[in-house]
C-alpha cells in the first residue's frame, strides 16, 4: 500500500498521463501558429503529511472531544519529538517535561516509574493504551507512538489515584500499508542501540507489525554502570478498514542493567550539609561482583472493535501481564557511619567513609484486565453529544520469594575513592514463593461532551469503583489470621464548561475529584501504604479535588497549539501520624496551586517547536509524623519552577538543526525542608541530514555542558545522579 505522499505523487502522475494527449495536441497547435513559443502547463502540487509536534486528539476514547475542546490540561509527547531528542525510555521523556519530577525507591522502584505530576506521585497511574499498567517495570519507547500526560485528578477517568495526573503510553499498531524502518546508533561510552519497525499487509484488511529493540553500553558519567536491554513487540490486526476489527499484540521487555542508586546523601555527622556531598560524579558506590537487577515484562492484549454505524462503536480489550523484578543491589548511605561509631564521617578529608546497605527482592506481579467501552455520537434536540460509557474488571496477584544472602559482603568503603570491583564469597538463596497481595477492581463509568451551540460546550464524567485489596503476612501468636482485607467503594466525578469565541480557540473551567484508597500501592511494592509487614491501614480513602481555569488556541493557520492554565489541587483526609498515640489518621491536608504554559507545532513550515513552563506552590497545609509537625512546609520531591523547550529548523531541504534547554528548580527531599537537590539547566542539540529518500543520519548530543545534576532522592538517604554528556550518531533506513 502506498504512503500518503506516494499516493499524491501517483494521483498527480495519473492526472498528467490522462491529460497528456490533449496537452500535446494543444502544444502542437501553438507550435504551428507561433514557432518557438513556450507552452505553460497547469502547476501540479505534490502534498504529504509532514512530521509535526502538534497533536489535536487523544488516543483515549474517554477524552470525548478534541484536545482544543477538552477542559483540562493534556500534554502529548509525539513519536517525532521522541526521535528528534533521541529519548529511549520513559524517564528520558519525562525528565524534559515541565511539571514532572521524580522520587526514588530503595530497590523495587525504577526511577522512571516514580514520577510526580503537579506535586503528587503517579507511580500507580501509568497506563498502556488506556488500561492501567499494574506491574512494576521500566518502560521503553521503541513500541510507542506517543506519551500522553493528563493533568489534574483522574479518578473519574481511571479509577483510584491520579491525584496530580496520569500518564498514558500509546502503543504502535498495524497499519494498512507496507513499510519498514531500521535504525542503528553508536555513541560515546560504548553506547549502541538498534531498532526495527516493520509493517506488512497480507490482505486488503489485515496486517502484521513487528517492533524490535536492542541496546547496551555504559551510562555517561557513571563508571561501572551498564545498560543491557532488549524488547520485541509483534502485533497482528484483522478487518482493518471494515466495521469489525480485531488486534492481537504481545510485548516483551527485558532489562539486565547494573543497578545504580547514586551516591550517599544524608549524614547525621554533618548536619550542616544540606545537598549531596561534592564527590566525583563517576564514583560508583555499588558492587560490580554482586549487584544485579533483572526486570522482565510480558503483556498480551486482545482488542476487538465493532462499528454499529458511523456514530456508534463498541470496543472490548482483554489483557494479561506479568512482570518479574529480581534484584540484589547496594543502597549507599551514611547509616551507621558516624563520628562516634564506626569509620569517620565527620570530615570531608580522605578518611571519610560511607556505608553499603544490601537490598534484595524477587517479586512477580501477574494481572488480568478487561475493559468494554461503547462510544459515539447522538443528538437530543439541538444538543450534540460525544459520549463513552464502559465497564472495567481487573485482578492482580503479587507473589514474593524470600531472598537470603549468605557470606561476607563488605559494607564500608571510602567516600572519595570507593572500590566497587572487590570480590566476595557469597551466595543468594530464593526460598519458596508466597502470596503477598491481591488487588481487584470493578468499575462503571460514563463521559459526555455536550455541544449546546457553536460557542458553548460542557463535559461531565462519572465513575464508580469497587476496590478490594487483600494482603498476606506470616501468621503469629498476635496475628493468627495471615490475611488482611479492605474494600472501598469509590465515587468520583468531573465537570467542565468550555466557551469557544472562535473555532480555533477555547476558554474553559473545570472541577474534578480523586480518591486514594488504603493499599493502592500494594501491587507496586508488594506491601501496602505505610504498614509494616505488608498489612493495610483500616482507613477510608484520601480525597482530592482540583479546579482549573485555562485557555487553548490553535494559531498560525492551526499549525501551532498554545495552552495556558491556572489550577489548585487539594488533598484532604490525608494520612498523618498522631503525635500522642502514634496511630495513622486521616488528619493531613496538602495542596498544590500554580500555572502552566505550553506550545507545540510549527511556527513556519521549516520551524517546529515544543515546550512549556510550570510554576507550582506545593504546601503541606497540615501534616504530622509522630512528634514532628511539618505543617506549612513545601512538599518534598517537587520543583516550584520547571521549564523545557525544544526546537528544530530545516536549514536546507536535506539538513535540520535542533536544540533544547531544560530547567528544574530546587527540590526538597525531606518533610523538614532541610535537605534539597540543587536546581539545574541542561542543554541538548541535534543535527539531521537526509542522504536520500530512504536514508538519513542524525547526531544527538545531550547534556552539552556536562552538568552534574540529580534526578531524585529517597528521602535524603541517597541521590540519583543524572547522565553526563553523551553523543550518538544514528543511521535510519526506511522502505515504503
Amino acid at each position: 500500500m502506498k504512503s500518503a505522499p506516494s499516493q499524491s505523487i501517483l494521483r498527480s502522475s495519473l492526472a498528467l498521463a490522462l491529460a497528456a494527449p490533449g496537452t500535446f495536441f494543444v502544444a502542437d497547435a501553438h507550435a504551428q501558429q507561433a514557432p518557438g513559443a513556450a507552452t505553460q502547463l497547469e502547476p501540479v502540487t505534490v502534498t504529504g503529511t509532514p512530521e509535526t509536534y502538534q497533536k489535536t486528539h487523544s488516543a483515549q476514547p474517554k477524552l470525548t472531544a478534541p484536545l482544543l475542546d477538552t477542559p483540562r490540561s493534556v500534554t502529548v509527547i509525539p513519536e517525532e519529538l521522541v526521535k528528534d531528542r533521541a529519548a529511549t525510555s520513559l524517564v528520558d521523556v519525562l525528565r524534559t517535561t515541565p511539571g514532572i519530577t521524580f522520587g526514588a525507591g530503595e530497590g523495587g522502584t525504577p526511577i522512571g516509574d516514580r514520577p510526580f505530576v503537579r506535586g503528587y506521585e503517579a507511580s500507580t497511574d501509568i497506563f498502556v493504551d488506556g488500561m492501567r499498567d499494574l506491574g512494576r517495570a521500566s518502560h521503553e519507547m521503541f513500541n510507542l507512538e506517543s506519551v500522553e500526560i493528563i493533568k489534574g485528578p483522574g479518578s473519574a477517568y481511571s479509577g483510584r489515584g491520579s491525584t496530580g495526573g496520569s500518564i498514558n503510553l500509546v502503543s504502535k499498531t498495524p497499519k494498512l500499508k507496507n513499510f519498514a524502518e531500521v535504525g542503528a546508533g553508536y555513541g560515546t561510552d560504548q553506547n549502541y542501540r538498534v531498532t526495527g519497525d516493520g509493517n506488512w499487509m497480507f490482505s486488503d484488511t489485515s496486517a502484521f507489525r513487528l517492533n524490535l529493540m536492542r541496546m547496551g553500553g555504559d551510562v555517561p558519567g557513571r563508571d561501572e554502570v551498564t545498560l543491557d536491554r532488549y524488547g520485541v513487540a509483534p502485533s497482528i490486526a484483522f478487518g482493518l478498514g471494515t466495521p469489525t476489527r480485531a488486534t492481537l499484540s504481545y510485548y516483551h521487555m527485558q532489562n539486565d542493567d547494573m543497578p545504580d542508586l547514586g551516591l550517599p546523601f544524608r549524614n547525621a555527622a554533618r548536619p550542616d550539609r544540606v545537598t549531596p556531598p561534592d564527590v566525583d560524579r563517576n564514583n560508583f558506590y555499588g558492587r560490580t561482583e554482586t549487584d544485579y537487577r533483572k526486570n522482565t515484562a510480558d503483556m498480551a492484549t486482545a482488542m476487538i472493535e465493532h462499528d454499529f454505524s458511523d456514530r456508534l462503536t463498541v470496543r472490548n480489550a482483554t489483557r494479561w501481564s506479568r512482570t518479574v523484578n529480581d534484584y540484589l543491589l547496594t543502597r549507599p548511605s551514611f547509616d551507621n557511619c558516624t563520628a562516634t561509631s564506626g569509620p569517620p564521617c565527620s570530615t570531608e578529608g580522605p578518611g571519610a567513609m560511607m556505608q553499603r546497605g544490601t537490598r534484595t527482592n524477587y517479586q512477580v506481579n501477574e494481572s488480568w484486565f478487561n475493559q468494554t467501552d461503547i462510544y459515539g455520537e447522538l443528538d437530543t434536540g439541538s444538543v450534540k453529544h460525544h459520549f463513552v460509557a464502559g465497564v472495567e474488571f481487573s485482578q492482580e496477584k503479587i507473589d514474593k520469594k524470600a531472598v537470603t544472602v549468605t557470606g561476607a559482603i563488605d559494607t564500608r568503603d571510602s567516600l572519595y575513592d570507593p572500590d566497587p570491583n572487590r570480590s566476595y564469597n557469597y551466595s543468594v538463596r530464593r526460598a519458596g514463593s508466597e502470596p503477598n497481595a491481591k488487588v481487584s477492581t470493578r468499575a462503571l463509568y460514563v463521559f459526555d461532551t455536550m455541544q449546546f451551540t457553536e460557542h458553548w460546550e460542557a463535559n461531565v464524567g462519572l465513575r464508580y469503583d469497587q476496590y478490594k485489596v487483600e494482603t498476606y503476612t506470616k501468621p503469629s501468636n498476635n496475628n493468627p489470621d495471615p490475611y488482611n482485607n479492605r474494600t472501598d467503594n469509590l465515587f468520583n466525578y468531573q465537570l467542565g464548561l468550555v466557551y469557544k469565541p472562535v473555532p480555533y480557540g477555547s476558554i474553559y473551567v473545570s472541577y474534578g475529584t480523586s480518591s486514594n484508597p488504603s493499599g493502592e500501592t500494594a501491587g507496586q511494592s508488594g506491601g501496602a501504604d505505610g504498614a509494616a509487614g505488608g498489612g493495610i491501614r483500616d482507613l477510608a480513602p484520601e480525597k482530592s479535588r482540583t479546579w482549573e481555569l485555562g485557555t487553548k488556541w490553535d494559531v498560525l493557520d492551526s499549525k501551532l497549539s498554545l495552552t495556558g492554565a491556572i489550577f489548585e489541587t487539594r488533598k484532604t483526609d490525608a494520612r498523618s501520624t498522631d503525635p500522642v498515640t502514634g496511630d495513622v489518621t486521616l488528619s493531613g491536608d496538602s495542596r498544590t496551586r500554580g500555572f502552566e504554559l505550553g506550545l507545540a507545532g510549527a511556527i513556519t513550515p521549516k520551524w517546529s517547536v515544543w515546550g512549556g513552563y510550570t510554576y507550582l506552590d506545593p504546601k503541606l497545609v497540615s501534616f504530622r509524623n509522630g512528634s514532628n509537625d511539618y505543617s506549612g512546609n513545601q512538599m518534598k520531591f517537587v520543583s516550584k519552577q520547571s521549564f523545557s523547550v525544544w526546537t528544530t529548523y530545516k536549514v536546507l531541504p536535506q539538513f535540520t538543526l535542533g536544540a533544547g534547554a531544560t530547567h528544574v528548580g530546587k527540590r526538597f527531599v525531606d518533610d523538614e525542608n532541610k535537605l534539597y537537590l540543587p536546581s539545574y539547566w541542561r542543554y541538548d542539540a541535534m543535527a539531521k541530514y537526509q542522504v536520500n529518500k530512504a536514508l538519513d543520519l542524525q547526531l544527538n548530543v545531550n547534556n552539552l555542558s556536562n552538568k552534574k545534576y540529580y534526578d531524585a532522592s529517597h528521602v535524603g538517604l541517597f541521590a540519583y545522579v543524572g547522565p553526563g554528556r553523551s553523543a550518538m550518531v544514528t543511521a535510519t533506513y526506511r522502505y515504503e
